[in-house]
């Protein structure tokens, strides 16, 4: 019996798929809104931003930011978590490595500025720039904040100031503390309302070493 001749099967058109976009992972979106938010912010003069301008700089629904979020004031108290975990993981730092005193107050503070000057966008969530038209609960929280800076730079100075024979250590580390306090909010200000230009740590030493 003759061996049949096989017939090469015409070819399959292949379709090519559309890419599908990948999913982000749990907790991924949440980052990726709070980054573009912050990047926005670090436009000079950047007027209030609105959810629907970031839902559009992410190429996503506003919906879709309410997902992950309840609010826009969810979104900044977001960031502003992450400015007290970041500040405050290096204070403690600072506190392990440099014995209390004004050098460890000089520390805190330049570690503070140095911070801002790295990340412009939270500058303005720091001195309430981008808080003007939101919650007043913001506001009061970064209020906290600097209070808590504050605090933290009368405790490092009591030390120095006992070691140094002052008759009213505690009223003296708590001068000396606010005033540390507004030249760092004052840098800070200064930092934003000049779209950038001049940063906060400019001339940081020799004032530093002025005031302590």
């Amino acid at each position: 019996m003759p061996d049949s001749q096989l017939t090469p099967e015409p070819p399959v058109a292949v379709e090519t798929a559309a890419p599908v976009r990948k999913r982000p992972k749990p907790g991924e979106r949440r980052v990726q809104i709070l980054q573009a938010l912050a990047t926005m912010l670090e436009q000079p003069g950047a007027e209030r931003i609105t959810t629907a301008a970031l839902a559009a700089r992410l190429d996503v629904s506003e919906a879709a930011l309410y997902r992950h979020f309840a609010s826009k004031a969810q979104m900044f108290e977001g960031l502003i978590e992450f400015i007290e975990q970041s500040v405050f993981t290096l204070v403690n730092q600072i506190g392990e490595r440099e014995p209390a005193g004004n050098g460890q107050a000089a520390k805190i503070v330049a570690m503070l500025l140095h911070f801002a000057e790295k990340n412009p966008g939270m500058t303005r969530v720091m001195v309430g720039d981008a808080l003007v038209f939101e919650n007043e609960r913001l506001q009061q929280r970064m209020n906290q904040f600097f209070d808590k800076i504050e605090s933290t730079l009368k405790q490092s100075l009591r030390g120095a100031l006992d070691d140094a024979g002052s008759a009213t250590p505690s009223l003296d580390a708590q001068v000396r503390a606010s005033m540390l306090t507004a030249f760092a909010v004052g840098r800070l200000q200064r930092f934003a309302r000049s779209g950038f230009k001049r940063p906060p740590s400019e001339y940081l030493e020799a004032s530093l070493a002025r005031m302590l």
